[in-house]
């Protein structure tokens, strides 16, 4: 089968059409940066955060706990990260259009991509940040932003989960939650949003841990894509230079992606040190170190970070499957996603109307055990097939005059287009025990 890979436009029809993504407030123009999931998208981002969930937890040798941190946060926390002033964008602006762009984002030797001309003005840094007010004086002690990472809420929780739960250094804190970025250029899409869900994963450790450690995750959380599905030829480690570390970072790696528009971070893995801990300790007065018992003295852990956007992921997920090709029975586009990664599991399409109640009980019996499947009835089996192509359905069911006879449906697979019979008591076990996520990630 001829194949067609796909492109940025392709995907954000694909996302409308079939209620993966919209433009946020929409019918008012939009809001530039923001989007609004539909009910595939909701449901593909639920199985991409259990997925990751999943990679972490398997780890049994490995204390692991989550919370939910606020998306609200104090002037002088922010101010301890060193976000207040290291957390800027080089801003350039065109003085015949007033057009803005992140001055690494294009060439100011050229003229701007709006108007055509070149006149820009000299580039400065953009706070990214947003900024808002807690009450209902504007008074400098009721200043708050809304945070741009979720890793500060696990940094100043840190002692409040030691000493609530049995866990012992080393040991992670993970969440997944909503942070905000005031970005200069929100572009391609999904890629870079101003609001946007991360999941994060802060791993403490000794210093004498910690490299080992980085490395750990480093090849940890490759290997959590290639369990995905993803193409691993696309997929690469890039460890960043001297020069482009963070003001906390000793050392970093991205996973990378090749997107359409290049080489593009998928996820960053940091050796934070023990930065974040010593600056929130020092600044809030708190002591945040920890008691080694066995060398009696108290020590500062450092921290190993791992994080990722779902969003980006999402639109990872939908570049990777996304293909168009030419079949027996005309053209097709199908979404490859990996099962657990797909909104619908399955997929129960009877022939004609007549025959539904059988397909309809299964269908009501999975669907009361909490799995995602659709009954489908209207248009021709052919069209139904495609339709759920198009969303990343991997299976169909299709219960016709011979399953009167001996109870048994044709299972259709969504990549190969082959079909086969199976018992239709046999469904439920079927959909569970096909490509489960976990197997491929040990």
């Amino acid at each position: 089968m001829a194949q067609t890979a796909a492109t940025l436009e392709k995907l954000v029809a694909l996302c409308k059409r079939r209620g993966f993504v919209f433009q946020a407030a929409d019918i008012y123009g939009g809001l530039n940066g923001v989007y609004d999931s539909g009910p595939l998208g909701t449901l593909m981002k639920e199985n991409i955060k259990s997925a990751w969930k999943q990679s972490l937890l398997r780890h049994l040798d490995k204390d692991i706990l989550f919370i939910d941190g606020a998306l609200l946060g104090t002037e002088s926390m922010w101010k301890a990260s060193g976000h207040l002033e290291n957390f800027h964008d080089p801003l350039v602006e065109c003085k015949a259009c007033n057009a803005r762009f992140r001055a690494d984002d294009i060439d100011l030797n050229g003229n701007c991509s709006r108007c055509g001309k070149k006149d820009w003005s000299e580039v400065r840094e953009f706070h990214l940040m947003f900024k808002t007010q807690l009450g209902a004086s504007v008074e400098q002690s009721s200043t708050a932003y809304l945070r741009p990472e979720t890793a500060q809420s696990i940094f100043v929780n840190f002692k409040n989960v030691l000493s609530s739960n049995r866990v012992k250094i080393p040991f992670g804190i993970a969440q997944i939650g909503k942070s905000f970025r005031n970005e200069v250029t929100p572009k391609q899409f999904l890629f870079r949003m101003r609001e946007f869900e991360q999941m994060e994963i802060e791993w403490f450790c000794t210093e004498e841990e910690a490299l080992s450690a980085f490395a750990f995750w480093r090849e940890e959380r490759k290997n959590f894509y290639t369990a995905l599905g993803v193409t691993n030829e696309k997929v690469h480690l890039r460890d960043h230079t001297q020069e482009e570390l963070s003001h906390y970072s000793s050392a970093t790696c991205d996973v990378e992606y090749e997107f359409p528009f290049g080489f593009k971070e998928l996820e960053g893995i940091a050796y934070r040190g023990n930065y974040d801990l010593t600056q929130h300790s020092t600044c809030s007065g708190k002591d945040l170190s920890v008691f080694d018992e066995k060398k009696a003295a108290s020590f500062m852990p450092h921290v190993v970070e791992c994080s990722v956007g779902v969003d980006r992921l999402f639109l990872t997920l939908l570049f990777d499957a996304y293909a168009e090709e030419e079949t027996e029975s005309g053209p097709r586009v199908v979404l490859k996603l990996h099962p657990t990664i797909a909104p619908i599991k399955a997929a129960f399409l009877p022939l004609v109307d007549k025959l539904s109640e059988p397909l309809l009980q299964a269908y009501r019996k999975l669907r009361a055990c909490g799995h995602s499947v659709q009954f489908d009835s209207s248009g021709s089996i052919g069209k139904r097939y495609r339709r759920h192509d198009e969303i990343g359905t991997p299976f169909c069911f299709t219960y016709d005059y011979d399953s009167e006879k001996d109870n048994t449906v044709t299972v259709r697979y969504r990549d190969s287009m082959k079909q086969e019979r199976i018992a239709i008591d046999a469904i439920e076990s079927f959909i569970k025990n096909t490509s489960p996520f976990l197997d491929k990630l040990c």
